[in-house]
C-alpha cells in the first residue's frame, strides 16, 4: 500500500478519539476544544482579531465570533482597539490566564501521556510533517 493513503487514513482514525478525549478533560473545566485553541493562541500570540483567528483555525468568522462571545462573557478574554479603530484584537484576561494555565496542566498531561513512548526527535519529525502538509494544504 501507498505510505500517503495509510499516514491519512491515520490521522484520520486518529483525530476523532483525540477531539473526543480531549472535550472530556476539557468538559471538567467547562471548555471545548474550540475554546481551548482560540485561549491557547491568544496567550501564545498575545492578540490576535477576529479574522486571524478564523484564518487560522480555517473556520468561518461568524464561528469565531460566537465561540470568543462565550469566552468573553465568562471574563477569559476581551476586545482592545487597535490602531484600526475598527479593527478589535482580542486578548487573554487575567481571568483568563488563570484558568489558561489551570487547563494547561490537564492539557499536558493528556497530550504527555499520548505521546508515551514516543522519542522526541519523531515527535520533531511529526510536527515538521505536519506543517509541511497545512502548508500544502493552504497554498493550493
Amino acid at each position: 500500500m501507498l505510505t500517503f493513503r495509510t499516514l491519512f487514513h491515520q490521522l484520520i482514525l486518529t483525530y476523532r478519539p483525540f477531539e473526543t478525549q480531549l472535550n472530556e478533560k476539557l468538559a471538567t473545566h467547562h471548555l471545548h476544544r474550540t475554546e481551548w485553541s482560540i485561549l491557547y493562541y491568544l496567550v501564545t500570540s498575545e492578540s490576535m482579531t477576529l479574522v486571524e483567528i478564523a484564518k487560522l483555525l480555517s473556520v468561518e468568522k461568524p464561528n469565531v465570533t460566537r465561540t470568543m462571545k462565550s469566552l468573553a462573557e465568562r471574563g477569559y478574554v476581551e476586545a482592545k482597539t487597535g490602531q484600526d479603530k475598527r479593527e478589535k484584537h482580542m486578548v487573554v484576561t487575567a481571568k483568563g490566564m488563570e484558568i489558561y494555565n489551570e487547563i494547561r496542566i490537564t492539557v499536558d498531561a493528556f497530550e504527555q501521556q499520548m505521546l508515551a513512548g514516543i522519542p522526541e526527535d519523531e515527535q520533531l519529525a511529526f510536527i515538521q510533517t505536519m506543517q509541511k502538509i497545512r502548508g500544502n494544504l493552504l497554498n493550493r
